[in-house]
């Protein structure tokens, strides 16, 4: 599926699923504008998403580099993965219909093209656990990537803004960025 602008998204289509927190809580998985926005190191570019929803709370995954998890909560009985606002061919996550549901979002391969807008190869992947669940704060289960560390570290409002019609593949797009990363004194 596409990611852009360092995320993509859970929704639901009737509402809003989550509160907003504080994105930097886990590097990982976070809530914004009534969504559950998983972060990306690749800035726009595919990424390999496996949804396993399951009927109680399993065993965190083996052998992924971050591993966070968020509550949120479902009105239709559909958490659907979706790139902005297009929903991925995968099943929903809310197996057991309406109702609250605990995510655990896995990552790997993070660091490895870290803003960049093509890569000829899919080098992410995710694997996000769903089970009914009453409302928890989000938990950070394991973390090992640089991204998740250098996302964690920003402070909650140092928030890159770039609007959705000027993206890096534009002059100006490119040019905000720029100056994003030069007001946090990064200059790479």
């Amino acid at each position: 599926m596409q990611a852009e602008y360092h995320l993509f998204h859970i929704t639901d289509p009737q509402g809003p699923v989550a509160g907003d927190l504080n994105a930097s809580r886990t590097g990982l998985v976070s809530a914004d504008g009534g969504a559950i926005e998983v972060a990306t190191g690749i800035h726009t570019g595919d990424v390999h998403v496996t949804v396993e929803p399951c009927a109680q709370a399993p065993d965190p995954a083996p052998d992924w580099e971050e591993i966070a998890e968020i509550s949120c909560h479902s009105s239709s009985g559909q958490l659907l993965v979706t790139s902005l606002d297009e929903p991925a061919e995968l099943p929903s996550l809310a197996s057991q219909g309406p109702g609250p549901y605990r995510l655990r979002v896995h990552a790997r391969g993070r660091d490895r093209a870290v803003d960049q807008t093509t890569v000829a190869e899919v080098v992410e992947s995710y694997l996000i656990q769903s089970w009914p669940a009453a409302h928890q704060d989000a938990l950070l289960v394991k973390t090992t990537d640089a991204y998740g560390a250098q996302v964690r570290a920003q402070p909650a409002d140092d928030t890159i803004i770039i609007d959705h019609e000027d993206s890096l593949d534009t002059p100006s797009g490119r040019e905000r960025d720029i100056l994003h990363r030069g007001e946090r004194g990064e200059h790479s």
